[in-house]
């Protein structure tokens, strides 16, 4: 099983869209600590959103699509489906 989740950080006014096929705690442990990516840039990050599929590549397709969208609107849409 893999998740796609939304992470908002309120200090950059920005969503991350990704997904993991590791437990979600353990996933935000490394979004949080010390690293060179884009979610090292804040330590605030929130997980609004989350999506539950069988394996790694229709979490990956879907993580594709989200961010195919480049639009802050659908994806609170999305959230708010939730």
């Amino acid at each position: 099983m893999c998740t796609v989740y939304i992470l908002y950080s309120s200090q950059l006014n920005r969503y991350y869209i990704g997904h993991t096929c590791d437990e979600m705690d353990e996933r935000m442990r490394k979004h949080l600590t010390a690293h060179k990516g884009f979610t090292a840039r804040a330590k605030d990050w929130e997980i609004l959103y989350t999506e539950i599929h069988l394996d790694k590549s229709s979490a990956y397709r879907r993580e594709l699509e989200i961010k195919g969208w480049k639009s802050s609107k659908k994806i609170r849409i999305l959230i708010a489906e939730q």
